[in-house]
C-alpha cells in the first residue's frame, strides 16, 4: 500500500534533524546576516511591553532578542528539539517556549498584541491556513511582522523534488502572492523592506515598482496590521 505523505509530520522531522546545525548559526543570521534589520523594524512599529508571539522561533535566539528589547514574548516552534534547545539556552531569561504547529497554534483567539513569523509559512502545505491562524491569535489593530522568502533564496531549492512529482516540504508562495493573500484576511500592508544577495545594489533597484523589487529579493519582510481598533 502506498504510504500517505504527512506534510506537517515531515516538516517537524526535518526541523528536528536540523536543530543543532540551525542553532549553531542562528545568532549570526540575526546579528549580521539576512535577519539583522528585523528587530529594529519591529521596534519601529510595536510598542514596548507588547505581548508578542515569535512563531517558528527555532532555538529561541530571536525571542531572546525581543525579550531584551522590552517585549513580553513567547516562542513557538513545530520542532520539539528546537524548543528543547531554546528552553535550555535561555532558562535564566524565563521566556516561555511552546511546541506547536503553525496551522493549529496552541494559543487563544486575540491573545497577543502582535507577532513575528520569519520564514515560517514556507514550510506548511497550504499557506492560507497559516495566515488564518496567525490572524486568529492577534488582537484587532495588532501588528504582524512576517517574512517570506523571495525567488532568489537558496532555501527554495528544497522544493525542487516537486519537479519530479515528489512531495517536498517547501511551498512555492512568492512575496507578491503572499501580499495578495493576506488582503483576504483583513490584514493591511503597512510597511516592508527587501533583503538582497550580494551583487544587488540599492541604487539599482530603488526606482523599480514594488513587484520588481520583490522579484529580485532573497526575502521580503512585511509589516501588516489586523483591521479594527485595538482593544
Amino acid at each position: 500500500m502506498k504510504s500517505t505523505f504527512d506534510w506537517q509530520k515531515e516538516s517537524q522531522t526535518q526541523w528536528d534533524n536540523q536543530a543543532i546545525s540551525w542553532s549553531e548559526r542562528s545568532s549570526s543570521l540575526w546579528k549580521s546576516g539576512n535577519r539583522k534589520d528585523i528587530i529594529a523594524f519591529i521596534e519601529k512599529h510595536f510598542e514596548k511591553g507588547s505581548k508578542m508571539y515569535d512563531i517558528g522561533c527555532g532555538d529561541g535566539y530571536a525571542s531572546y532578542q525581543l525579550h531584551h528589547a522590552g517585549f513580553d514574548v513567547t516562542g513557538i516552534d513545530i520542532s520539539r528539539k528546537m524548543i528543547a534547545l531554546a528552553k535550555e539556552k535561555y532558562a535564566q531569561e524565563k521566556i516561555p517556549f511552546l511546541q506547536g504547529d503553525l496551522i493549529e497554534l496552541p494559543l487563544e483567539n486575540n491573545s497577543c498584541d502582535g507577532l513575528m513569523a520569519i520564514n515560517a509559512l514556507e514550510w506548511i502545505e497550504v499557506p492560507a491556513k497559516g495566515i488564518s491562524e496567525l490572524e486568529r491569535v492577534v488582537k484587532k489593530g495588532g501588528f504582524m511582522c512576517i517574512a517570506v522568502l523571495g525567488p532568489t533564496a537558496g532555501p527554495r531549492a528544497k522544493s525542487f523534488p516537486r519537479l519530479h512529482g515528489h512531495k517536498a516540504v517547501c511551498n512555492t508562495m512568492m512575496p507578491w502572492e503572499f501580499q495578495q493573500l493576506v488582503a483576504e484576511y483583513n490584514l493591511e500592508y503597512v510597511d516592508g523592506f527587501g533583503v538582497y544577495k550580494k551583487g544587488v545594489e540599492m541604487k539599482q533597484i530603488q526606482h523599480l515598482p514594488l513587484e520588481l523589487k520583490q522579484a529580485l529579493s532573497f526575502m521580503w519582510v512585511f509589516m501588516l496590521r489586523k483591521a479594527g481598533d485595538a482593544s
